[in-house]
């Protein structure tokens, strides 16, 4: 097999270049160099770079897998059982939390009222889904905002909630569904029509936040997602990293001919 530089794992993986170097500093990977020090991997480099994504995926934290590569004590069957004892507890919860959805919706379709039961039932279900979704954006943005940005979000709350005018779950589900009809246009070119229609509606959907964002609020978020790389699966924005890039991408060309609809600080 031939070797393959940076540029390229990068763009056939969807990990960006910065994302590889930061696995390389901590020791994770180690790409081979060529005569004129250029960053290369070959198929077992290639190999150890698919071990640790899929090991990340599987719920590992980096500092573990760096403890798996090195072969120092770490039983991984049992960190993996502890993963998936996570993933079943949150399914089951899941299925109780549709039970009561299509119980709910049976009885509304029959005619029939709603005891107060099922209803304090489908406000602790609601309650619960949106303190984990809290909890996580909480761990990411702990890592990648500032005290001064996370300080100025908790204040804005209120604000922002005026500012777009509907629920978090309306404004996510919008980011969701521009994020998966992006990601099924994929490949396309990011200077085509299409793309810069994606473009617009992204702007679109940032402009109400922009309107009442502080300047430490819009450098935290554009730290968090320069970053989404090392979080994603954590949390989720409605869209992948490699949808993310893209409208980057698009952004850029068309800042180049004085049209970006993306807000700016």
């Amino acid at each position: 097999m031939t070797t393959i530089d940076i540029a390229e794992i990068a763009r056939t993986t969807g990990l960006s270049a910065r994302a590889l170097r930061f696995y390389e500093a901590r020791g994770l990977v180690r790409p081979l160099r060529t005569h004129s020090g250029r960053r290369v991997y070959g198929a077992g480099e290639l190999e150890r770079l698919h071990q640790l994504i899929t090991l990340k995926r599987a719920g590992l934290s980096l500092a573990q897998i760096k403890a798996l590569f090195d072969r120092r004590p770490i039983d991984l069957a049992a960190l993996l059982r502890l993963q998936l004892e996570a993933v079943e507890a949150e399914a089951a919860a899941l299925g109780e939390r549709r039970a009561i959805l299509v119980k709910t919706l049976s009885r509304i379709d029959r005619g029939e009222p709603i005891d107060a039961a099922t209803l304090c039932s489908l406000i602790r279900s609601g309650d619960k889904i949106m303190s984990e979704e809290a909890a996580k954006w909480k761990t990411v943005t702990d890592r990648y905002m500032s005290e001064e940005a996370r300080a100025d979000f908790a204040a804005k709350q209120a604000e922002m909630g005026e500012a777009f005018g509907e629920t978090h779950a309306e404004t996510a589900a919008k980011w969701k569904d521009l994020g998966s009809r992006i990601k099924a246009a994929m490949p396309m070119d990011p200077a085509s029509e299409q793309a810069q229609a994606f473009l617009r509606e992204w702007g679109a959907l940032l402009e109400p936040f922009a309107r009442v964002a502080t300047p430490a609020m819009m450098e935290g978020s554009r730290q968090l997602y320069a970053n989404m790389d090392k979080w994603e699966g954590e949390a989720d924005p409605g869209f992948d990293h490699q949808v993310f890039q893209f409208i980057q991408q698009a952004a850029a060309i068309a800042k180049a001919k004085g049209a970006n609809p993306l807000p700016s600080a």
